[in-house]
């Protein structure tokens, strides 16, 4: 049985999250933090400690670290699950954000949805693109560095590959075992014919919009999109209808 049929389709967590550094500008960084960002930034950009100055190594932070979790935090994590409409056979997607600019809180209150209702790794399973190399290592190492405790469902470390098939990833599966490049969400889309989810920015373009206008309403909004995208391609790969609008509803 493949991975598309091992899970009841209203039992998947489709998500998505986004990410920033922690904090707006390189220099407001302890001074060991951006030592070892220096370190980091002279991998990124192939430069020995001797070529890179100081506004490479700013501008690199400002560009790059959000999608680093040891210099990074989360802003928003989207989720979505498909639900039965009463007196029809067509599934309705509800879709919920939470955003918080405080990432405990926000982490806190994303645990509480998996806790009560998306337990049992058996039973339930969580969706995304590239999520198992990007979503969910994030979410979890963010968690440790809060100290918070893990969710069932994210309790993976030191965990083999049968262990987490509760895991769904939508580029993973597009690969049918081909892992020499990346897919995004955005051309798949493009191919099976189902809008973009970068209508409005993209992901390079977060970071600005949460340090320079601290817009966490519109950035939940662009998550959003990401995770009904990801629905939209999820039913696509078992051959099912995609979603009209009216099926579609947003819980504030």
């Amino acid at each position: 049985m493949s991975l598309l049929e091992t899970f009841d389709l209203y039992n998947i967590l489709f998500l998505d999250i986004e990410t920033v550094p922690i904090v707006s500008d390189f220099e407001e960084l302890s001074e060991e933090m951006q030592e070892l960002w220096a370190i980091k930034a002279r991998g990124i950009l192939r430069k020995t400690e001797e070529e890179l100055q100081f506004d490479e190594i700013a501008e690199t932070f400002r560009l790059r670290a959000g999608i680093y979790a040891e210099f990074g935090k989360i802003i928003c994590i989207s989720a979505g699950f498909l639900t039965r409409q009463p007196g029809s056979t067509e599934p309705l997607l509800r879709l919920k954000s939470y955003a918080n600019h405080i990432e405990a809180n926000l982490l806190e209150d994303f645990s509480e949805l998996l806790n009560k209702h998306f337990s049992n790794p058996d039973k339930f399973a969580i969706c995304g693109h590239n999520i198992k190399e990007f979503d969910i290592p994030y979410i979890c190492r963010r968690i440790l560095v809060n100290q918070l405790p893990f969710p069932r469902m994210l309790d993976i470390a030191g965990r083999k590959p049968w262990e987490t098939k509760h895991l769904l990833d939508t580029m993973d599966m597009w690969k049918f075992g081909d892992n020499k490049n990346y897919t995004s969400l955005r051309l798949l889309a493009a191919l099976f014919g189902f809008p973009s989810p970068k209508d409005d920015m993209d992901g390079s373009e977060v970071a600005g919009v949460y340090w320079e206008e601290r817009d966490l309403d519109r950035i939940a909004a662009y998550c959003e999109k990401d995770v009904l995208a990801t629905a939209q391609l999820f039913l696509k790969m078992k051959r099912h209808p995609v979603l009209r609008q009216d099926q579609v509803v947003i819980v504030r």
